[in-house]
């Protein structure tokens, strides 16, 4: 873990300490979200599928008040002074929900794209004891955005993934998910923004069970996509999920070939 890392953690444990443990861990990334994060902490349940849940929001060096509206809904705030991407500030949001005692990790995003009463179906297969990793699918659910570029990259991105990994994917980057606290702790996982990939691709490939439910993808509430354009964001994400299959693939393969 990084210094960055290091000092938001302590300071966020000292913020929180005598406050007791709860076996789901909500962890919603933000950067400049103070005009919808408020709704999307404020609307997650405080049960779902018999868990009790709080709300770890890591608030990514945000120029707006994210932070204190967070906080203000409910949530768990850990502040990290600098900007360093989605990815970096849910490796941290993973790293507090373990350190805290969660046996689960939900993830939601801070932009009201997904329905916080839909973690319901992300949480059930785990607590079934069904999967280890659980990914919402606005195919196989519903999709209510506009970009049609995006959402044939959506199409073209599962089909990859499916050919490299040989496991059904139809959402590569859905963010409505749901995991067993090891399974983040066991992954290589680096990527500062275009991290939906490198997660799904890494927990296939790390044997871990991985199964997929319908969700739905609403428009964003509010606030602007940190993503960049279409073209670029394409690339980006192709770019990551070819270079972690390359990359866990020979790692399994080297493990397998020591042990």
């Amino acid at each position: 873990m990084s210094e960055v890392d290091d000092t938001a953690a302590t300071s966020f444990a000292a913020a929180h300490t005598g406050r007791p443990a709860v076996p789901l861990a909500i962890v919603i990334a933000a950067y400049n979200e103070a005009g919808g994060i408020s709704a999307v902490v404020a609307n997650v349940p405080g049960v779902v599928c018999g868990l009790g849940t709080e709300v770890l929001v890591v608030d990514d060096g945000s120029a707006d008040d994210t932070a204190e509206v967070a906080a203000r809904a409910g949530a768990l705030v850990c502040h990290v002074r600098q900007n360093r991407g989605q990815g970096a500030a849910l490796r941290l949001g993973y790293r507090l929900a373990r350190e805290r005692g969660a046996q689960f990790i939900a993830t939601l995003d801070a932009d009201g794209q997904y329905d916080p009463a839909e973690l319901e179906r992300v949480v059930a297969p785990l607590v079934r004891g069904d999967a280890d990793f659980v990914t919402g699918s606005r195919r196989l659910g519903a999709a209510h955005t506009t970009d049609r570029v995006r959402a044939a990259g959506v199409v073209v991105f599962g089909a990859l993934i499916t050919f490299l990994t040989r496991t059904r994917i139809t959402d590569p980057a859905n963010g409505l998910r749901a995991m067993r606290t090891e399974v983040p702790a066991s992954l290589i996982l680096t990527q500062p923004q275009y991290q939906a990939s490198e997660l799904l691709v890494g927990a296939i490939l790390g044997g871990w069970r991985v199964v997929e439910v319908p969700t739905t993808m609403h428009q964003r509430s509010a606030g602007e996509t940190k993503k960049g354009g279409n073209l670029s964001y394409g690339a980006r994400f192709a770019r990551v999920i070819l270079t972690t299959w390359w990359r866990d693939r020979h790692r399994l393969s080297a493990k397998m070939t020591s042990s």
